[in-house]
């Protein structure tokens, strides 16, 4: 991109008042690398970081870059909230992939590289080893990997090989003896994804690791006997992995074949991305840019000294030897509203009170505690539940087998369009419904992202029903690491809302309103924008007010202009938002008075929580729903509302001290870019990953957000 074209389009992008989605996603992925580079945490969490950043930016190229090349390759016309059109967009786009990439190769390179050895291991080359290790890696060589690689050669009587998508590849070059350059040939050896992605040697005081690449070079002459080799070049493409799925009248049949064809489809999708060792055959190189379309902006360059794929870190970071130098959370507590939690029948708990469980601070085992009794319980007829993403040995799966061999009726919906789930959730749904339980596949082209639960039990001839709701999937893995909201409870207001909506998913309901839940597609964004509205009102005349909210993404452009309204009309506004925002806040005439805060720490900030002042007489909501598009439109989604005071305090808690943190924040200006919010002079470090251990009831209740 020269200088001229970056100057206006850069002028475009200033003068939106609106953020594109897809740069605000690059400085999210900057505030992870940042933690990478935050020298309180040890080089084992810096390597972590460092590999969440690599396969964030493998789903960004995927997803995101796929769909802009959906535009582009059928000449299908996209604006930009930049302003920017197709092209000069991706010209942007591809231009600050490309300095991202440099930050994380610099980083690693200068920062992590040079200090490995001093935390007890190293990453080096065969060349490197003693004579014994060589021949060690030698042996492993010839017996494990050699028999897996199969070189394939293009030319004109063999067809181009279909390369998988993140598989390292080498594409070498070769030449008969005699022949001339015109005659050379290119060949592929794909490394198998069941390959371990370094090869250990454990020594007294250090482990090394060589990268499987290395060794494979080192050793790949074997395939390629009497034949001069002229390049050997190390590359990994990404391909496109965005589709839609189009609507099914048989959902048990067509629907499911629907799915697995477009799987199959992201296996071979259009390359979008080339990430290549320097030193390459620009002979091949060329091949590759004509066979696949794309340009140089696409084409991402690696040092020799570096590595490609940063994902690979994870097996650095979960070598057993090294747990004791990775920093470990405390134990979960147990909820405000729970303190003897897991000593007393939650039936009976729950007859009487209302449960709001914050994890990770809180554990998941409230929920599965109540799904795996449920399942043998004799007086439970039936239970109903959504799943979107499961842990990989899940608990909620066995639970749900055993209460469907116990004669319950089991209903549930597995959202087979979680996307990269998808092959995961038929497997289990089939296993569900194998066992007598009725499963729905999806809602034809909606996806069900809501998270819901519901037990019907009877109980001296009386029926109650157990409702969950929450802001997380049902994933005990996942509840280790997301900070989310989960509330459990047999109010009879929320349980015949969760009952209505369970109707809408599994039969043909359309119910004309629900007292104490919001949902998607119906009414969610008109709700929202109309509290946000009442709030601009009672600023007008006057009246306290004041909205508080904290979700994953910001990307609806109605709901952004309902803020910047009430924004002008006097209304403080304060976002938490994780990932994107495509608003822009302390614009003058337009967003004054509001603050957008973005948390990036120890926990993935998942939850979602919506707080209206209404002078006084405040409305407090969770669930699933982030304000995109997407949530309002192409998903089911819920919120609830939490009115139960302490629960609702607990809420407002929340919000309040992700407000207050000054260690894991970052504030966003008005150009889209953070800064990080420091302490001031003076103030103690509040950092709300640590805090929310150590939360007290009589704190909670105090509570004021305005």
């Amino acid at each position: 991109m020269n200088i001229a074209n970056k100057d206006k389009f850069d002028s475009i992008i200033e003068s939106s008042d609106l953020v594109s989605r897809d740069l605000s996603w690059l400085k999210f992925n900057e505030r992870v690398l940042d933690q990478s580079k935050k020298e309180s945490r040890s080089i084992f969490e810096k390597l972590k970081f460092l590999a969440i950043t690599a396969s964030n930016l493998d789903e960004f190229f995927m997803i995101r870059v796929g769909s802009l090349y959906n535009y582009l390759d059928y000449d299908k016309e996209r604006v930009d909230y930049s302003g920017l059109r197709e092209e000069p967009f991706k010209m942007k786009l591809m231009l600050e992939c490309q300095q991202f990439h440099k930050r994380q190769q610099e980083h690693f390179l200068k920062n992590l590289l040079p200090n490995m050895s001093e935390s007890g291991f190293i990453l080096s080359n065969v060349k490197n080893l003693a004579p014994e290790e060589q021949d060690y890696i030698k042996s492993y060589f010839l017996k494990a990997v050699y028999p897996m690689l199969t070189p394939m050669v293009f030319d004109g009587y063999r067809t181009f090989p279909i390369l998988m998508n993140k598989l390292l590849v080498f594409g070498v070059v070769t030449l008969a003896p005699g022949d001339k350059k015109e005659n050379r040939k290119l060949s592929f050896v794909q490394i198998p994804a069941n390959i371990p992605r370094f090869f250990e040697v454990e020594r007294e005081d250090v482990v090394v690791y060589i990268p499987i690449e290395e060794v494979i070079r080192e050793n790949i002459v074997s395939l390629f006997r009497n034949v001069n080799i002229e390049s050997i070049n190390l590359f990994r493409i990404t391909r496109n992995g965005d589709f839609t799925l189009e609507e099914s009248e048989d959902m048990d049949a067509n629907f499911l074949e629907e799915v697995k064809r477009k799987l199959n489809e992201r296996k071979t999708g259009r390359v979008v991305r080339i990430e290549i060792e320097e030193g390459y055959s620009k002979w091949m190189v060329n091949l590759l840019k004509e066979r696949w379309n794309i340009q140089d902006d696409s084409i991402f360059k690696v040092e020799r000294a570096s590595m490609l794929d940063f994902t690979g870190l994870w097996q650095v970071v979960g070598n057993r030897r090294f747990k004791d130098k990775i920093s470990q959370m405390p134990a979960p507590v147990p909820p405000i509203s729970y303190p003897q939690e897991g000593t007393d029948d939650i039936f009976q708990v729950l007859k009487n009170r209302d449960i709001l469980l914050h994890h990770p601070y809180n554990n998941i085992d409230p929920i599965l505690d109540l799904i795996e009794k449920a399942a043998d319980d004799p007086n439970v007829m039936a239970i109903k539940m959504t799943i979107y993403r499961l842990a990989k040995d899940s608990r909620i799966t066995k639970a749900l087998l055993r209460a469907a061999e116990n004669g319950k009726h089991v209903s549930v919906l597995f959202e087979v369009k979680a996307r990269f789930d998808e092959e995961n959730n038929i497997r289990e749904a089939k296993k569900l419904q194998k066992a007598g339980c009725f499963v729905i596949y999806g809602i034809s082209n909606l996806k069900t992202h809501t998270k819901l639960l519901l037990i019907v039990r009877k109980d001296d001839n009386r029926v109650t029903r157990f409702v969950h709701l929450g802001s997380g999937n049902y994933n005990e893995d996942t509840a280790r690491l997301y900070t989310d909201i989960g509330l459990l409870t047999t109010n009879e207001v929320l349980a015949n809302d969760v009952s209505e909506f369970f109707n809408v998913i599994t039969g043909h309901s359309m119910p004309s309103t629900y007292q104490n839940l919001i949902t998607a597609p119906r009414d969610m964004r008109n709700q929202l924008i109309a509290f946000i509205e009442q709030e601009a009102e009672n600023a007008r005349n006057g009246f306290p007010s004041g909205i508080f909210i904290k979700v994953n993404s910001l990307e609806d452009s109605e709901i952004i202009y309902a803020l910047y309204r009430a924004s002008q009309s006097g209304v403080p506004v304060k976002l938490i938002i994780r990932g994107i925002c495509c608003l822009r806040p302390g614009r003058k005439g337009l967003s004054e008075n509001i603050e957008v805060l973005s948390i990036v720490g120890d926990f993935l900030e998942h939850s979602r929580i919506y707080h209206f002042h209404n002078n006084g007489h405040t409305r407090t909501y969770a669930g699933s729903a982030d304000m995109m598009v997407r949530s309002f439109d192409k998903r089911l989604e819920s919120l609830f509302r939490v009115e139960d005071n302490l629960l609702e305090k607990q809420l407002m808690n929340i919000l309040a001290f992700n407000l207050k943190d000054n260690v894991n924040t970052y504030r966003m200006l008005e150009d889209g870019t953070y800064e990080p919010k420091f302490p001031k002079e003076g103030e103690e470090e509040f950092n709300v990953h640590k805090e929310f251990f150590d939360v007290k009831v009589e704190d909670v209740l105090k509570v004021q957000l305005v």
